[in-house]
């Protein structure tokens, strides 16, 4: 990974309001500027310990991209599709950091998916793949939690995937990368300090350019939109009392308890 102008991008909770920050080493300091604009490091306002973290993003839309591992596809006896298979999530489903995803009472089985997520930086349509890393601010971890049971008996995903919590993002966003730094990392998923999903971003089936060109052919893409890559293998249940950390190489750990 290059290491020009690489930086770790945080919202904050600065006593009730939310705050765009900068995150160094552990020092977070307030962000002057628009987070997709210009801006520069700011006055000091705490370390990780004293700070909460909010969710780093506050999307219009959440587009996420189904069976785009060959082995996720296979563990439910599907084909990878010819083209991107597009879905989205509600805005409201989004969680951040140490935030509780909740098992909905309609549900018998919530599922885990670790997702790399790339969050657009400026307004995004009808884009090449050649040029569509231009639109991006950077990439975070998610997770697609899924109520598999219900995704199953719709035949479509809406209300499987669209439960409040069932997008949990963060912990930072990571920006000043080129495309290159994210073409093969490590997508880990521990439940409970257990590795259930490992996989590499080098196995997607359509790499983050394809799928923002892709989702730009269709609908304007805004500034703070995430676009979720897809899942490796080793999909699995989620009960209250589990912790689930989604790690992914060079970006960071996404962690969240379960109830």
């Amino acid at each position: 990974m290059h290491t020009t102008s690489i930086s770790r991008m945080v919202r904050i909770d600065d006593h009730g309001d939310s705050v765009w920050a900068l995150l160094e080493n552990d020092q977070i300091y307030r962000l002057e500027g628009h987070p997709y604009g210009g801006n520069t490091r700011g006055t000091h306002v705490g370390t990780l310990k004293t700070v909460a973290l909010l969710p780093p993003v506050c999307p219009t839309k959440i587009i996420c991209v189904g069976r785009n591992y060959v082995a996720h596809a296979a563990e439910h006896g599907v084909e990878v599709p010819a083209e991107p298979l597009l879905f989205l999530k509600p805005p409201s489903s989004v969680i951040g950091p140490e935030d509780a995803i909740v098992v909905p009472a309609l549900s018998q089985r919530v599922e885990h998916e670790a997702e790399l997520t790339v969050v657009i930086g400026k307004r995004c349509r009808n884009v090449t793949a050649e040029t569509a890393w231009d639109y991006v601010l950077g990439v975070t971890c998610s997770n697609d939690v899924t109520a598999r049971d219900l995704q199953r008996k719709d035949g479509q995903w809406t209300r499987g995937k669209g439960f409040d919590t069932f997008c949990p993002v963060g912990p930072w966003i990571v920006t000043g990368l080129r495309e290159a730094d994210i073409a093969d990392l490590s997508v880990v998923c521990r439940v409970n300090d257990k590795v259930r999903q490992e996989g590499r971003t080098s196995q997607m089936v359509f790499s983050a350019s394809t799928l923002i060109a892709y989702a730009a052919s269709v609908m304007t893409l805004e500034p703070g939109d995430i676009l979720l890559t897809g899942t490796p293998a080793g999909v699995g249940l989620l009960t209250p009392g589990d912790v689930v950390e989604v790690d992914i190489e060079n970006i960071g750990v996404l962690r969240n308890a379960v109830r």
